[in-house]
């Protein structure tokens, strides 16, 4: 017969799996458990994060509507004293014959509500005689003028006011526009 090999008492045969074979499995299954008690604390770990910040959103939304209807609360406390002197005036006006007296008492409510808009941060900006500027101003409409530069205000039909450092309303302007040159103008026919 002829020689046989001996057989290799260290290498399994492929119907045996040695405890070397079965250890990696083990260790990459016990890998992916742990992986998946890591990503179960990271997911209930983000769905509180989310609740925490929903619940954040809404106390901040609630606050600032708070703080907002606080703020109108004040503004329309200051202006309730304008209301109640135009309604003297107003009552007074009917029973006066002295016109000039009416009209010296609207000028100081006039006064007193601009007061009141400056303590809110509200200015009114001129705007007559300077120079158009569509950041400031609407024109309703343009008048040519000889005795005015183009593109001036020449009258301001509507005031404008500023609210800090920006523009709260435009000011509504007539400008001047230059005049226009016609043979009629020039004396030709």
């Amino acid at each position: 017969m002829g020689e046989e090999e001996p057989i290799d008492a260290e290498e399994p045969t492929s119907q045996e799996s040695s405890p070397a074979e079965a250890d990696p499995l083990a260790a990459i299954r016990l890998q992916l458990e742990e992986a998946q008690r890591l990503a179960d604390t990271f997911k209930d770990q983000l769905l509180r994060k989310a609740a925490e910040f929903e619940n954040y959103r809404r106390r901040v939304e609630s606050e600032s509507a708070a703080i907002m209807r606080v703020a109108n609360e004040s503004l329309l406390l200051a202006l309730l004293p304008v209301l109640d002197d135009i309604t003297r005036s107003l009552k007074a006006g009917k029973e006066l014959k002295d016109r000039e007296a009416f009209y010296a008492g609207v000028e100081m409510i006039q006064g007193k509500f601009l007061k009141v808009l400056e303590r809110y941060g509200v200015v009114p900006f001129d705007s007559e005689g300077k120079p158009f500027d569509v950041g400031l101003h609407d024109a309703l409409l343009q008048i040519p003028r000889e005795d005015v530069k183009p593109h001036t205000v020449i009258e301001e039909v509507e005031r404008g006011y500023m609210i800090y450092d920006r523009v709260l309303r435009h000011a509504k302007v007539v400008v001047s526009a230059a005049p226009e040159a016609t043979e009629a103008s020039n004396g030709q026919a």
